[in-house]
């Protein structure tokens, strides 16, 4: 088949995309069918109105362009349904499946919280000491923006040491890869500036991506370990997400399972996807499904169901806002009584939202092989309006009610 061929396969076919899973929907209790089908119909944003009324999966994703999506549902803390739609690469003329691999981009540094936490348990790391005290290999260069306070672990994981790099490009396959400390140092082959203070420590939120880069350095000084290697094996086994890792460039062994990354217009991304080595930041590779494993740890964890890799009085330090919403790793809104944690990511070709309940156990994941995160929210909120989730939507008018109840 010819390239202008499957082009023009993928055209006919991809309608018909979205809707398709590897596994049968029918496979499902009838009221999970009911659930699916809920969500896959009711897309809203914050505000249902006459103008942006409730619309199907399969009309959004054609609306924003999203070649390929994934979406996992947590329901009574349990992975309810896992479902792929469109493709994962339209050129090879793979469909995404639930187990389609996708960048999980700045979530990464959620999954980050969760290994460096696990260090400062084990007594091999402190939260609040300087981060030079662990940097070995490459040490912060202070300067008078510091304004004599100093950078802690604390302060990294929930963005607010005032450090600077928002986000990482990323580079392509062909590119020359940098080493962590070019990175930190913005030395070439390093495509970013160095990661240096841009304001006084402890004074505001500062979304940092650099600074999580910083914590990955501390995670290779202080265990000898190659940074993916330790987050596997205190991290991801124990959590046991099969189809996750840090290795960058990816392995070769999961080649057919990665999704290829679109822009906006809907070009490829230059090599299927980018290579990021600030791994931390950017560089976990996963499903929807595996992401939903780590949620549910923290919900269980919280509430002393679980220690897997954290001990309960650990995840509920994870969880505790440093700063505004910003916790250890992840971002934390309370909604009177109720909880919710969550973190978003947008990597070349790709975005995604993890978010769920702390004081239920709810929540969803949702990845995308488009750079065009618009519709992350509106199938967060049509899963919230199924499952009724608490105080989590506002209820306008009456075409916002939980589906199934009555006027």
């Amino acid at each position: 088949m010819t390239k202008i061929s499957r082009i023009f396969f993928a055209a006919i076919v991809g309608a018909m995309a979205a809707g398709t899973s590897c596994l049968r929907e029918s496979e499902y209790p009838r009221e999970v069918q009911e659930r699916i089908s809920s969500v896959e119909n009711n897309l809203t944003g914050w505000t249902a109105t006459r103008r942006y009324p409730r619309r199907s999966l399969q009309q959004r994703m054609a609306f924003y362009n999203i070649k390929g999506l994934s979406i996992a549902v947590i329901n009574n803390y349990r992975i309810e349904w896992a479902k792929g739609y469109g493709w994962a690469d339209i050129d090879e003329n793979r469909l995404v499946t639930e187990n389609t691999l996708f960048q999980a981009a700045s979530i990464s540094k959620a999954l980050n919280g969760m290994g460096i936490l696990k260090l400062v348990q084990d007594g091999k790391l402190t939260l609040d000491s300087d981060i030079n005290e662990y940097l070995k290999s490459w040490k912060f260069p202070y300067d008078e923006i510091s304004g004599g306070r100093k950078i802690t672990l604390a302060s990294l994981l929930s963005h607010t040491a005032g450090v600077g790099i928002h986000g990482f490009p990323g580079y392509e396959p062909t590119d020359t890869i940098p080493t962590l400390i070019q990175i930190l140092d913005g030395l070439s082959p390093a495509n970013t500036s160095p990661v240096r203070s841009l304001d006084m420590p402890g004074a505001k939120v500062g979304y940092s991506g650099g600074g999580i880069t910083i914590t990955e350095q501390i995670v290779e000084d202080a265990t000898g370990s190659k940074y993916d290697e330790y987050m596997k094996k205190y991290v991801l086994k124990p959590l046991a997400m099969r189809n996750s890792f840090f290795t960058q460039p990816p392995p070769g062994k999961y080649r057919n399972m990665l999704a290829t990354g679109y822009y906006i217009t809907g070009e490829e991304v230059k090599g299927k996807y980018h290579i990021y080595p600030e791994k931390a930041a950017a560089g976990l590779w996963t499903t929807p499904a595996d992401l939903c494993l780590f949620l549910i740890e923290i919900q269980l964890s919280y509430l002393g169901r679980s220690e897997k890799v954290l001990k309960p009085e650990m995840t509920r330090l994870m969880v505790t806002p440093v700063m505004q919403d910003a916790a250890l790793g992840v971002f934390v809104s309370r909604r009177d009584s109720i909880i919710y944690f969550s973190h978003n990511g947008g990597n070349a070709g790709f975005s995604c939202q993890a978010t769920a309940c702390l004081t239920d156990g709810s929540g969803v994941v949702v990845m995308t092989n488009s750079d065009n995160g618009s519709i992350l929210d509106e199938i967060v909120n049509s899963v919230a309006l199924t499952y009724r989730w608490k105080n989590y939507l506002p209820l306008p008018d009456r075409r916002m009610r939980p589906i199934g109840t009555r006027p």
